[in-house]
């Protein structure tokens, strides 16, 4: 095989920066031949996965979830292949997928994996792989996004603990594939294409990237000392058993709200509310493990 290996050196905190030698190292030893592009912006890295489709490569994406995200998107509905380094703060696409973490042992999966055909979300007209969320995530996600204080996928839970403080209940209008708007008043309406964000918290934890929709998560207003204590439970996706979160599943969702919220997905600001989201079935062959 050929790969062009998209790589954004500041990636969590420049790790895919570091352990870019080691990596190439490791895929001269498979016999994976490739070349390496930097780039530090979403929109070059599409450019580069298009590229790559018209050379006939591999586009391994080697960064987080929004590199992964970007050339996902630029590969949608063509014949090209998505192959996954994590090296960002969450990895959250990989490690649903069960890619290995550490970048260089996830080079064997580039060698010996699988292509599937997995969906993409895609909200207003942007494409994504994970979770696009908005209202409290909104804030945690800018909080996030923003702060050098915290390394690693801890940065997330710091988002959201800081962005509690001044938190006031948002009401949402939900509508599932165009049936009549429910009204939400609370914290989060999510549309999941994955299990996973934010470094591990399984909000969706049903949700699947076969099955051609995407698990709606609404969390409805509960005191903040009750959500402080639910927060923790997400890591293994024992929220949705509280009576103020409720699961639902669409191929399209509107979304829009009292106050001007911008959506988040892949860790990165997608569109502002509102919004409508919705699914493309099997739109990018990723290699997998399995």
């Amino acid at each position: 095989m050929k790969a062009t290996l998209i790589v954004n050196p500041s990636a969590g905190g420049g790790r895919a920066g570091r352990t870019l030698p080691a990596v190439q190292q490791e895929m001269e030893r498979l016999g994976i031949e490739h070349h390496v592009e930097r780039t530090q912006s979403l929109q070059h890295a599409g450019d580069l996965a298009q590229a790559a489709v018209d050379a006939d490569e591999v586009a391994v994406a080697f960064g987080g979830d929004g590199i992964v995200g970007a050339v996902a998107g630029a590969l949608r509905h063509s014949d090209g292949i998505l192959g996954v380094l994590p090296g960002g703060r969450g990895n959250d696409f990989a490690r649903v997928l069960g890619i290995p973490l550490e970048p260089v042992t996830a080079c064997s999966v580039l060698k010996h994996g699988t292509a599937k055909a997995l969906d993409l979300g895609q909200a207003g007209e942007q494409t994504f792989i994970g979770i696009a969320s908005c209202g409290f995530d909104s804030e945690a996600n800018r909080i996030a996004n923003d702060t050098r204080l915290v390394r690693g996928n801890l940065v997330y839970a710091y988002g959201a603990i800081r962005a509690l403080v001044a938190w006031r209940p948002a009401t949402f209008h939900v509508s599932l594939d165009g049936a009549e708007p429910k009204t939400i008043t609370g914290y989060t309406i999510a549309a999941a294409n994955s299990k996973a964000y934010g470094g591990g918290m399984l909000l969706a934890p049903d949700a699947s990237l076969e099955d051609g929709m995407l698990d709606v998560v609404m969390v409805e207003h509960a005191p903040r000392r009750r959500f402080l204590r639910l927060l923790p439970t997400v890591f293994k996706g024992e929220h949705v058993r509280q009576p103020n979160v409720q699961v639902a599943r669409a191929a399209r969702i509107e979304i829009s709200s009292d106050r001007s919220f911008m959506m988040y997905a892949d860790g990165d600001p997608i569109g502002e509310l509102p919004i409508t989201v919705r699914c493309l079935p099997g739109a990018v062959n990723v290699l997998t493990p399995r």
